[in-house]
């Protein structure tokens, strides 16, 4: 534990902070597997729209800082890559 009064109080904020980030990672990974399950069942139209929602989700993590831009063009690519495939 930390001994000055400052480091104790950001003890707290980030393990709100963590919490709120692990919610949202969890949030997003739900989304994906969204657009995975509509990506397996050949459904076109909701796997497009399920991009989308995961494309923007994806997005707002890299603004919050949760996910580094790389990971989430990595992620983005691939999803992209598999609606293409689809819609081909």
């Amino acid at each position: 534990m930390a001994n000055i009064k400052q480091a104790r109080k950001r003890v707290g904020t980030i393990e709100k902070k963590r919490a709120q980030n692990a919610a949202f990672k969890s949030e997003l990974r739900t989304t994906v597997k969204v657009f995975e399950k509509k990506a397996d069942q050949n459904d076109v139209a909701g796997a497009k729209e399920a991009f989308s929602n995961a494309v923007k989700k994806i997005d707002k993590a890299v603004n919050r800082g949760i996910f580094h831009k790389n990971t989430a063009a990595r992620q983005k690519s691939r999803m992209h890559k598999r609606l293409n495939e689809l819609s081909a």
